[in-house]
């Protein structure tokens, strides 16, 4: 096939859609580099040296099966929503409200970007879920959480671990 055969009007993919697509797994590759999946003995020692054990009344046990239930444990996970927000790391915390992503005009609670809640190190994941558990419905804010960790006995989810 010659260069004066292949019409531009006949592109299998219009170029926009070919270069938000190459966007997209150059992100996500970038980002993989940066992924952590922890264990879950790992990552409640992790989140009792941020001081989550006791915080508004909630142990380590809720907030690691919170963790299991929204990512598996993966501080990068990023789940797409039909409205065009992102759950985003380790508690899937949404852009619509809590982290600025796409959309400008969001509030941003959190007062950080959603990529800075994909970190390994939880840090900025941590301050954030702090301050959304700081609403009202505290954890209950999470719909995994009331689906599958309250009001159960959460002892196994840190049995076992060395703190």
């Amino acid at each position: 096939m010659d260069a004066r055969s292949w019409a531009p009007g006949r592109w299998l993919c219009p170029p926009g859609v070919t270069l938000l697509a190459f966007a997209s797994l150059l992100s996500c590759l970038l980002m993989s580099g940066q992924a952590k999946v922890y264990s879950r003995c790992e990552l409640a020692r992790a989140l009792q040296e941020f001081g989550l054990d006791g915080y508004r009344g909630y142990n380590l046990a809720d907030w690691v099966c919170l963790a299991y239930y929204t990512s598996g444990f993966n501080t990068a996970a990023v789940d797409h929503e039909a409205d065009g927000s992102t759950n985003n790391g380790i508690f899937q915390v949404n852009s619509r409200k809590w982290c600025r992503n796409f959309d400008p005009e969001a509030p941003n609670l959190c007062q950080m970007y959603c990529s800075d809640l994909l970190n390994p190190d939880l840090k900025n994941a941590v301050i954030c879920a702090m301050k959304i558990t700081q609403e009202p419905r505290g954890l209950g804010s999470w719909e995994a959480w009331r689906h599958h960790c309250q009001g159960k006995d959460l002892r196994d989810w840190v049995d076992g671990c060395d703190f």
